[in-house]
């Protein structure tokens, strides 16, 4: 079992992805930029691996404007070696990554150039990774996206839009449950589209599927969509941060209720990925409070 953290380690001084505006980029500049976070990728996974860390999100920005029409450089190829040697520093020392597009990545949206927009963004992502050579346990987490007053049409918009994306974006795809869409319909559309549901147990706790099973029966349920290529069963894990709207992330993992809800895991292999503000300081923590206990 891996405990992980995404984007930025705070342990390590200038591990942010570095970037620019749009008018600054030139095909010069985003060359010198994907250079820079090639290396600081580099040395985030050597601090992960010195603090024992296995499982990371690298920042879908490592690629400067990788999905945008203004980067035109041939970034997989012009950097393949180093790509390459980034996933032989991933799969020699088994840790597992993974990438996460944001909101504005959006498959079910009414608005056919932002589908292509997200079909575009999803295929630079796949990209990223096929590029380093690693295998197809590290996924490509997505939400489901917009209701636009109609869950049902709006899952079928996504299932659509699923159906025209190339097979090295299917599979690596993933998806996940949030505050919109609560995990009974994503496992049933993962079940649907045959891809791995992500249970993301705060969303869960903020917006429950209707009924009274606890979050332990939804983790099971999930279990059955990982198949042997997708590797071990992967969760989402984060706490509500007080005096805040509800469901926001909070800023650091509190212990008790993460080992109260750790202790009554399931014994099989399963990733936890932490998703908080103070990023691998609670990863350690956690990781360190699970090790002592075992």
């Amino acid at each position: 079992m891996a405990i992980g953290y995404a984007c930025i380690a705070l342990g390590l001084e200038d591990s942010s992805m570095r970037g620019c505006t749009l008018k600054n980029a030139s095909s010069e500049r985003l060359d010198q930029l994907t250079v820079a976070n090639l290396h600081t990728l580099s040395r985030i996974l050597d601090y992960n691996l010195a603090q024992g860390i296995g499982l990371f999100r690298i920042s879908s920005d490592i690629i400067p404007f990788g999905s945008h029409t203004i980067n035109q450089n041939n970034w997989w190829i012009v950097h393949s070696d180093t790509l390459q040697k980034l996933g032989e520093k991933i799969t020699n020392n088994h840790i597992r990554v993974s990438m996460h597009p944001g909101q504005y990545t959006v498959l079910n949206a009414l608005d056919q150039q932002i589908v292509e927009s997200a079909v575009a963004d999803l295929e630079y992502h796949a990209r990223f990774l096929d590029a380093m050579g690693i295998d197809t346990q590290h996924k490509i987490v997505l939400h489901l996206g917009g209701i636009y007053g109609d869950h049902q049409k709006s899952l079928s918009r996504f299932s659509q839009a699923f159906n025209i994306l190339p097979a090295q974006v299917k599979r690596r795809l993933v998806i996940e449950n949030d505050e919109k869409y609560h995990i009974g319909q994503v496992l049933n559309l993962a079940r649907d589209i045959k891809i791995p549901a992500v249970l993301d147990v705060f969303h869960h706790q903020c917006h429950p599927s209707p009924g009274d099973k606890d979050v332990y029966y939804w983790l099971d349920q999930c279990q059955d969509t990982w198949q042997e290529d997708d590797g071990i069963q992967k969760i989402h894990y984060s706490q509500q941060e007080q005096g805040l709207r509800t469901g926001a992330h909070a800023r650091c993992i509190q212990l008790q209720p993460f080992l109260d809800f750790y202790a009554r895991l399931p014994d099989r292999p399963l990733d936890i990925m932490l998703e908080c503000k103070d990023k691998d300081v609670s990863a350690l923590k956690c990781q360190l409070a699970v090790n002592s206990k075992t």
